[in-house]
Parts: structure tokens; sequence; C-alpha cells
């Protein structure tokens, strides 16, 4: 894959990362129904949803920031891994397999983002 495919598929990957966070912090934060009624149900308590959408919108704002705080930059995509299986276990546990569709596209979507990301910018050890 050269340099440019790699840098497109980030930046698609991104975008629509960004997208998909954006629209469930605001709906988070919101408390629109459309996120806010189904997350009620799978047993999150509402001070939690409220935090999570913070953090989601938090973390996109550092995603969108170029070529800076790719340590910080880590961190989000760590947190949005751990977001989706959160999602998963949840919508499996509570909803069954139909619950598990949204999370397995998401989990697909960063990870492909997040290999790009590692790709374009490999991690430098210090002291080796």
């Amino acid at each position: 894959m050269t340099q440019r495919t790699e840098k497109t598929v980030y930046t698609i990957g991104l975008a629509l990362t960004a997208l998909w966070f954006t629209a469930s912090g605001f709906f988070e934060i919101t408390k629109n129904p459309i996120v806010w009624d189904d997350t009620i149900a799978l047993g999150y308590p509402p001070h939690f949803i409220t935090v999570l959408g913070v953090a989601k919108l938090l973390g996109v704002i550092v995603l969108l920031i170029p070529n800076r705080l790719f340590w910080l930059k880590d961190w989000v995509f760590a947190g949005l891994f751990f977001d989706i299986i959160f999602a998963f276990t949840s919508g499996y546990s509570v909803i069954g397999l139909a619950g598990c569709v949204a999370p397995v596209v998401a989990f697909l979507m960063v990870l492909v983002t997040y290999v790009m990301f590692r790709r374009l910018h490999p991690v430098i050890k210090i002291g080796a």
C-alpha cells in the first residue's frame, strides 16, 4: 500500500470516526432519545452518559488536530476501543446479537483508522 493510499484511507476513516463519535457525544450530552433512551435501557446511569458524551467530543477534537499530540491520540483511540467494547458487551447482554451490529461496525472503522494512523506515524522508541 502506498503512502498516498494510507493517507487517503486514514483521512476517510478519521472523518467517519469523527462524525460517528461527534454525533454520539452530542446526542449523549443533549439527552437526545436516539441515544439516551437506549443507553439508559442498557443500565448506564445518567451522569455517566453525560460524562461519556463530553469525553467523546474532547477526543474527537484531539484526533482532528493535525500533526500534534500523537501520544494523546493513542489514548483517545484506546478510549474509543473501550467505549466500543462496553457498547458491544452491554448490547449483547441486554438486547442480544441485534445490539452488536453498530459496535462491530464502529470497531472495524476505528481499527482501520488506528492502523493507518500508526503506519503514517510510527511510534518512536526512546532510548532504543
